[in-house]
């Protein structure tokens, strides 16, 4: 059975935080191959879409076992789906989708969230060390748990408090967000 992963998500700007998630999602779930799915962002000013999955690919060049999807961007995706699973889903495969943990809090609140829980393993990283979530993050799982019988995993990996909203902001302002990209 292939171990097949999941990373999908705007990558705008892709930075060190997106690298990392990268390598724990497969080292730890033992993936065969990750599958990157940059997805559309018609609402964000900046890159192209076209631009974004340049970047993805040379941010992941290095990793062994990573592919770039455009599947996400030709099918003018906002966002992960049970459609993005389905594409890479086949009988001798075990898909596993990775997430932030606001991904994860609010997967169930997604009108397909079921099937994904039938399609994948979640598997969440932390990208914030807010110990106030914690509960929040316990309870939610226990939820998944008891209404499509399956957990939400964790990665092991030190938290990288940086998003690509905050990265934006920075630049917008001039900051400088070197320290923040991959090289």
């Amino acid at each position: 059975m292939l171990r097949v992963g999941i990373f999908s998500g705007a990558f705008a700007p892709i930075h060190k935080g997106h690298v990392e998630a990268a390598r724990a999602f497969l080292s730890q779930m033992w993936l065969d191959v990750l599958f990157v799915v940059p997805t559309c962002c018609e609402t964000l000013q900046g890159a192209s879409d076209e631009d974004r999955t340049e970047c993805c690919r040379i941010a992941f060049r290095d990793i062994d076992g990573v592919i770039v999807s455009d599947v996400g961007i030709r099918r003018r995706d906002t966002d992960f789906s049970a459609e993005t699973l389905r594409d890479f889903s086949d009988d001798d495969r075990r898909l596993f989708l990775l997430c932030g943990t606001d991904g994860m809090l609010t997967l169930g609140e997604r009108d397909d969230a079921g099937e994904i829980f039938k399609l994948c393993y979640p598997v969440y990283v932390r990208r914030e060390s807010d110990e106030r979530l914690d509960g929040e993050v316990i309870a939610k799982n226990q939820e998944y748990f008891e209404k499509y019988g399956r957990y939400v995993i964790k990665l092991d990996t030190p938290v990288i408090e940086i998003s690509s909203s905050k990265l934006r902001i920075m630049m917008r302002q001039g900051g400088d967000v070197t320290e923040f990209m991959d090289s």
